[in-house]
């Protein structure tokens, strides 16, 4: 275990592992085991597979739907001067290419790859060729049919074990997996023994609190204003609405500032810094800000709108109190939310037939022929998109999502690809050509001492910065590069900011787009089942919240926490667990049978009368019980059990 303490402190300065990392790392490494490994959001994942490939030769594969986070962190690997490599979509033929070929012969460590990529020709031919020692499998939860991101792409990674010359272990990772998703996980990926290492959800530290608020703003500034120098987050659904937060706490001399996905690459990075820095504490996000982000001193994580599902609410919740210190996960909630969730299944659901009808409008966009464009990648302007067809853009990214959970397509966020350069010539050729034409041999010399390795691959490159070297307009640097290209000495890809469409098959006619109806109907059944526990959780006023959340995952035996909000009104009625439990079952008992007024409840129950009458206040209190026009008090409903509650 030496080697790989010694890799741990000399690339990430840590002299010791966290929980679970060490086992993770001893799994694949000594034992070879393909191993499931279920770690909380913070939890320090990358580590277990970036630590045991450096311990060995050869590269690993890590396999990832989030192009964001997967270049996100081969910036990070290659700052640690670690050679790591990205392929996904955006990139030209010829840069995935050279990609390609460095990791088979340029002694490269890591190679990140969406699961889109796997069945391509070229990766098939080409991965056969390379020493891979392990295969990463990032968001793992998204193979299993019952996870909430299911996408079909990722059923192509068990293919991986035909391709591979060497009997690589697979490493699966996941912030949150229910026990179906847990199982189905080990079968998709072939595992061969059953092999799952996790470490409790339980956040000790975290103090879960749901707020039935009417007015979510008000709250905010009541809250923040106790709050002005402590980080945290606040999450909405809408791009519109965190710049609108973010301004109204400014104009309230609370330091915040908002981040969505539509913003250029360098203003993200920018706020992002500020706000880990401690420039600015409150950042007001979409669930595009969190990945790859390890703050530690996060003390609140407040959701403006309720999520789609548990799993997204755990792993954002779960960005506070990394620093094991008392932190707050607070979701605001109130009766519009319940009806703006169940408007959201009919957004997120459009008919088939409308579907349909954006496919084939997309290809008619795009100009593809039929049974063409297959692995081709068009930048997607969804304004103009929707002003040609008439479309609006809820239908548009709800049926271009389903198409691509489908498997026909490929839709990337905003994505800002920063203009790159890659010499196509050799050195001598490039002498010779310095020689022949005088005129570009001083910005070609600028080009070579500004940057390394652009004979071997596609290098970064900033035009503003080349001009100020130069003392010249970058008007004069887009000329001489575009010329360099005319001339067949480089490659240069200007810098661009866009969505993209990528067809992972060749467009079809829409009469042959297959959308099993059954199929349908299970992703809108799942996606109803999920929101609707998420609302449960959200109502619930009886059970301990965070037991809910560790009993949702599968941790059957947890306790209440006696902090969140649900604990804390149990607390003020001065009774023991036992008490409580026994007098609410028995109430509950007898209430589903019949209504009956306190006097015949207080009868009927032998525990002391005191104790019986303040259950039943809280019960009244948190809406289990209700008033009857007669005084009787009848079961509000809620079916959900105390037990340890």
């Amino acid at each position: 275990m030496e080697l790989y303490k010694q890799i741990l402190l000399k690339y990430w300065g840590y002299s010791e592992f966290r929980p679970l990392q060490e086992d993770i790392v001893r799994s694949v490494v000594e034992d070879r085991k393909d191993t499931l490994a279920l770690m909380p959001t913070g939890g320090g994942k990358s580590i277990t597979f970036q630590v045991p490939s450096l311990a060995q030769e050869g590269i690993c594969l890590v396999i990832t739907p989030l192009i964001a986070l997967m270049k996100d962190q081969v910036e990070k690997l290659r700052s640690l001067g670690i050679k790591a490599m990205a392929i996904h979509s955006g990139m030209k033929k010829q840069e995935i290419d050279v990609a390609l070929d460095n990791c088979i012969f340029g002694n490269y460590k890591f190679l990140y790859i969406s699961p889109e990529r796997i069945e391509t020709e070229i990766f098939k031919a080409r991965v056969q060729k390379m020493n891979v020692n392990l295969v990463t499998v990032d968001e793992a939860h998204c193979i299993s049919q019952w996870g909430y991101d299911f996408r079909p792409s990722y059923l192509k990674i068990v293919k991986l074990r035909e391709y591979l010359s060497v009997n690589a272990p697979f490493l699966a990772l996941t912030a949150t997996a229910t026990p179906d998703v847990i199982e189905d996980i080990q079968k998709r990926l072939d595992f061969g023994t059953r092999n799952v290492l996790w470490k409790s959800f339980e956040r000790k530290n975290l103090v879960y609190l749901v707020r039935e608020v009417e007015n979510k703003q008000k709250y905010l500034l009541k809250t923040l204003s106790k709050l002005r120098r402590r980080s945290g987050i606040i999450y909405t659904r809408s791009r519109k609405r965190t710049r609108e937060i973010a301004e109204l706490l400014q104009k309230n001399n609370i330091s915040a500032d908002y981040y969505h996905a539509g913003l250029e690459h360098d203003e993200r990075a920018r706020k992002q810094e500020d706000w880990q820095e401690g420039r600015n504490l409150v950042m007001v996000s979409t669930n595009a800000f969190g990945m790859g982000i390890d703050k530690p001193d996060v003390r609140f994580v407040i959701h403006y709108d309720v999520p789609d599902n548990i799993e997204s609410y755990f792993q954002e919740a779960g960005r506070a109190g990394r620093d094991g210190k008392r932190a707050y996960a607070v979701l605001l909630y109130n009766d519009t939310d319940r009806v703006k969730a169940e408007q959201r299944i009919k957004n997120n659901f459009p008919e088939i037939s409308q579907i349909k009808a954006v496919y084939e409008a997309l290809g008619n966009y795009f100009q593809i022929p039929i049974e063409g464009g297959k692995n081709q990648a068009f930048d997607f302007n969804v304004s103009d998109f929707a002003s040609t067809y008439h479309f609006s853009y809820v239908t548009i990214y709800n049926s271009l999502d389903f198409l691509q959970k489908e498997g026909y397509i490929e839709l990337t966020d905003e994505l800002s690809n920063r203009s790159k350069i890659h010499f196509w010539v050799n050195r001598d050729n490039l002498y010779n050509f310095q020689l022949s034409r005088a005129e570009y041999d001083t910005f070609i010399k600028l080009l070579l001492r500004s940057y390394t390795g652009v004979f071997t691959d596609y290098v970064n490159i900033d035009e503003r910065y080349l001009a100020r070297r130069a003392n010249s307009r970058v008007e004069v640097v887009y000329r001489y590069l575009q010329q360099l290209k005319k001339f067949k000495i480089l490659d240069y890809i200007p810098y661009k900011k866009s969505p993209m469409v990528v067809y992972t098959e060749e467009r079809l006619d829409k009469r042959n787009i297959h959308i099993s109806r059954e199929k349908y109907r299970e992703r809108k059944s799942l996606y109803i089942s999920k929101l609707h526990q998420m609302i449960h959780y959200a109502s619930n006023t009886t059970k301990c919240r965070s037991r809910l959340l560790l009993e949702y995952f599968g941790e059957m035996d947890a306790y209440r926490c006696g902090q969140c909000d649900v604990c804390a009104s149990r607390n003020e009625l001065e009774l023991n667990d036992i008490e409580f439990n026994a007098i609410f079952n028995e109430i509950k008992d007898h209430l589903q049978h019949e209504n009956l007024t306190s006097e015949q409840l207080v009868d009927r129950i032998d525990h002391p009368e005191d104790k019986v009458i303040k259950v039943i206040d809280w019960l009244l209190d948190n809406k289990n019980l209700l008033t009857t026009d007669h005084g009787e008090l009848k079961w509000a409903g809620k079916r959900n059990q105390a037990g340890k509650s």
